[in-house]
């Protein structure tokens, strides 16, 4: 442990050796950070509080109304660059959007058979051993139907295609990708984050996911480039918290484990390749961007062990339960039904969770990609997406699995387009 010149926080930089003994020492620091801006740790509480319970009463509200919580957004109006004001500022409340008609409606639909025949052709399921990874191990319900493969035509074609960009590049201008004096990242060009997809069968039964997040986990508060970034939070200041602000975290060191993205992300997101109805297990938030500043801080109250940050561990999900945070429990809210090409996407602090669902009518299928725009901790992990992608192996966030290398007919470097090939770090 040494103390930050630039925080005046102890930070660890790696993770520490007696974990207990570093989390009473930051949360010490931490009120005394506070209390030197003439405030109580309580004091900053209840002013989120006050603000959490408007937010709350307001999607209350908006659900009575029969009103839609999520913003949806045409992709031809992104397009057009004709979204509207009050609907940009939803998006900015909220902080998650459907984009309706992202993608062809066949075009996806193509996409799902596509994914069929490349796991039916290489014999996925005679090879397949099963979840890898403990990544939700802590959380209340039980994992979704997550196939580990990265590398086909249907994924890398989505990945790269201009509609997507020009959805990224949308979501990314929602973000300040320049404050403190410097460039946080580059809005227009994407990273090509890979991730996994999934496939819920009709008929199925599903104990969904619980509510989480997934931006990092003791991390957050213990490392010198996240202390800056949450340095509001950290002194009090919770009017001057701005969850759209980039600064400081495309730099910021991460520990490892299985729930670490090594990439930021503006949005988590996904594709839909089937049709879904809001009531068959599918995605919920609480479209509160702010709520990160409750998670922050909720661990300083005294009600909280010494050496406990509400249940925070290295290397498993961050979790929000009702134990801990009740009033952010009563803003959980779902997704609007989806077709095949439509696409969503939440706030990169936003908790989440995907609910249960019984003999499930319909498929749910979707590709999990996110908008993770070009910066230096981005660049940097793109090198070893690369070479992950040219030996078609597991990106190295991912269990290592590899079940792709002997694939013949995976995505390959002759396919990239130009949108892939800068995204891949193979031009600029």
């Amino acid at each position: 442990m040494t103390i930050s010149a630039k925080t005046g926080l102890p930070h660890w930089e790696t993770v520490p050796a007696d974990m207990p003994s570093a989390i009473k020492e930051i949360k010490a620091a931490l009120r005394s950070r506070i209390a030197e801006s003439g405030r109580t740790v309580p004091e900053v509480i209840t002013e989120i509080e006050e603000f959490l319970a408007a937010e709350v009463a307001d999607i209350k509200a908006t659900k009575s109304r029969g009103e839609e919580v999520w913003p949806v957004i045409e992709y031809d109006d992104i397009e057009n660059q004709t979204v509207s004001e009050s609907a940009l500022a939803l998006l900015k409340r909220r902080g998650c959007a459907v984009i309706r008609g992202h993608f062809d409606h066949a075009e996806a639909e193509k996409w799902d058979a596509d994914v069929v025949h490349y796991v039916d052709s290489n014999h996925f399921f005679d090879k397949y051993t099963g979840p890898a990874d403990d990544f939700f191990s802590d959380l209340e319900m039980s994992k979704p139907e997550i196939y580990p493969i990265y590398w086909s035509s249907a994924q890398m074609e989505a990945r790269q295609h201009p509609r997507m960009a020009k959805a990224q590049s949308f979501l990314n201008s929602q973000w300040r990708h320049e404050s403190e004096g410097r460039t946080w990242f580059d809005p227009n060009r994407d990273s090509l984050y890979p991730d996994r997809i999934r496939r819920r069968p009709r008929g199925a039964d599903s104990g969904g996911l619980g509510t989480h997040l997934d931006p990092g986990t003791l991390d957050l508060w213990m490392t010198e480039g996240y202390q800056q970034h949450f340095r509001h939070l950290f002194a009090g200041d919770f009017a001057s918290y701005d969850p759209w602000d980039a600064g400081f975290r495309t730099e910021a060191a991460q520990y490892p484990g299985s729930t670490m993205c090594s990439a930021f992300r503006t949005f988590q997101g996904w594709t839909a390749l089937s049709e879904m109805n809001n009531d068959q297990g599918v995605l919920h938030t609480v479209p509160i961007p702010k709520a990160m500043a409750y998670l922050m801080l909720r661990p300083l109250l005294d009600d909280v062990a010494e050496d406990d940050m509400c249940g925070v561990k290295l290397n498993r999900s961050f979790p929000a339960n009702s134990t801990w945070h009740p009033i952010l429990m009563e803003a959980v809210s779902c997704i609007p039904s989806v077709q095949p090409g439509d696409s969503v996407w939440w706030h990169c602090d936003m908790i989440h969770s995907v609910a249960p669902v019984t003999n499930q009518q319909g498929w749910g299928n979707v590709m999990y990609i996110p908008s993770a725009p070009w910066c230096n901790k981005n660049a940097e992990y793109a090198k070893s997406v690369l070479a992950a992608f040219l030996a078609g192996k597991s990106p190295s966030d991912f269990p290592a699995e590899d079940y792709e290398v002997d694939w013949p007919n995976r995505f390959t470097e002759a396919d990239l387009n130009e949108i892939g090939r800068r995204g891949l770090g193979l031009e600029d």
